[in-house]
């Protein structure tokens, strides 16, 4: 049996306001084939199928026709558990008409933990058990009591966690030896979460978020019951095993969701199954998007926009200047560089406007003490721009950020 394991699609989600919808559907497209190429049995997705709630109507397109191309094809089971940022009602709405798919839908904890255990079967016979394990939300494994400290807590998230997967492990424990019992030998189990494991590797601006307000807690490999054949997990966009345990794995994100991953390279996993031990490999997912961040001074940036422009290329820049003369026009500066080419300025970073506003700053005040108002007066004192120009600039800068929040309330 041929598995596939991917995980933190975040579909919907954007690039310093930059849609990425053909991205997302350039991997689903290309997800579709190498299903097919592999000659995939079941697909296993551990949770942020969307980046929120309430993805928007081009998001749930690409989700729901990737489920039906993968219905017609070779794949004969898909498995799709909630992450953080899915909603367990959204993603559950579906869940009977996507069954006759052979797609299982898991989007909370419910009253039963049979519903967590979902037996794959080929021909009427048992293939597989998945421990199909959503997101735990922190009233699902814990109760709450006066007078608890930090610690207090944490221990009992953990052991809330670790006993969630002991019971529903115990139910595929128990199937496995029925099925045993039948004659139906080397089934098994796979289990699947969306969590932050202990040691987990992380990159600045991936957007992965602490689980449990108040609590740092990580799961230990203590909390998986040994009899895990695999276990895929979801949450941590770089792709790594868990603690030297090979059969224990993040599939990582597979586009890259902010600058700090942008060198990094993505993958699924692929697990091959003859017996109760895996096979397994990573496969590497193409490059849909080129993002590159340029750090430097100004001769620094133009000399690598050059160069970029020579290559033709067409990436999304993130530009962070360092150099020691304040720039007030450094925006206009590199949109006149790039201008004819088919990059785009997605982000710039003056980090010497910064400074020189923080510095501004009184002894007693930090830059999060300030509202957005206060730093752009701030950039104007920094810049000594006149009384006279102020109000324009303020008039504008006030309507582009009211003009910035009613886009969010509408977006799409």
């Amino acid at each position: 049996m041929k598995i596939l394991h991917t995980s933190d699609w975040h579909l919907g989600r954007s690039l310093y306001g930059r849609k990425r919808y053909e991205e997302f559907s350039a991997f689903l497209d290309w997800l579709t084939q190498t299903i097919e190429k592999e000659k995939i049995d079941a697909l296993l997705v551990a949770g942020d199928v969307f980046d929120t709630s309430t993805p928007s109507n081009r998001a749930q397109e690409l989700y729901y026709s990737f489920l039906c191309r993968v219905a017609s094809s070779c794949c004969r089971h898909v498995v799709v558990i909630a992450g953080n940022h899915d909603s367990p009602s959204f993603l559950n709405a579906p869940k009977e008409l996507l069954r006759a798919l052979n797609v299982y839908v898991v989007g909370a904890m419910t009253d039963s933990l049979e519903d967590e255990v979902i037996v794959l079967q080929s021909d009427d016979k048992p293939e597989a058990i998945v421990c199909a394990v959503p997101y735990l939300r922190d009233k699902d494994i814990r109760t709450v009591e006066p007078g608890e400290t930090i610690d207090d807590k944490n221990a009992k998230l953990l052991e809330g966690l670790k006993k969630h997967y002991t019971d529903v492990c115990t139910i595929a424990e128990q199937k496995q030896t029925e099925f045993k019992n039948a004659g139906y030998t080397d089934i098994p189990v796979i289990a699947m979460g969306h969590l932050f494991t202990a040691g987990g590797k992380t990159v600045d601006g991936d957007g992965v978020r602490e689980l449990y307000v108040g609590s740092l807690a990580h799961a230990g490999l203590d909390i998986f019951p040994s009899s895990i054949d695999y276990l895929a997990l979801g949450h941590l966009h770089v792709p790594q095993i868990v603690g030297g345990s090979t059969h224990i794995r993040y599939s990582g994100s597979p586009i890259p969701m902010g600058y700090g991953e942008a060198s990094q390279g993505k993958k699924v996993v692929l697990i091959e199954f003859n017996s109760t031990t895996p096979n397994i490999q990573e496969l590497p997912v193409p490059c849909f998007q080129k993002l590159i961040r340029i750090v430097g001074s100004l001769d620094d940036i133009n000399a690598k926009l050059e160069e970029l422009k020579k290559e033709e290329s067409s990436a999304w820049l993130e530009i962070e200047y360092t150099g020691r003369d304040i720039i007030g026009n450094l925006r206009e500066m590199i949109d006149e560089a790039v201008t004819g080419s088919a990059m785009e300025i997605r982000r710039i970073k003056n980090r010497r406007v910064m400074e020189r506003v923080i510095t501004a700053a009184t002894e007693n005040e930090t830059l999060d003490e300030l509202d957005a108002g206060d730093v752009f007066n701030r950039c104007l004192d920094a810049f000594e721009v006149p009384d006279e120009d102020r109000e324009e600039l303020t008039a504008s800068y006030n309507e582009i950020i009211k003009d910035l929040m009613e886009e969010d309330i509408n977006a799409e």
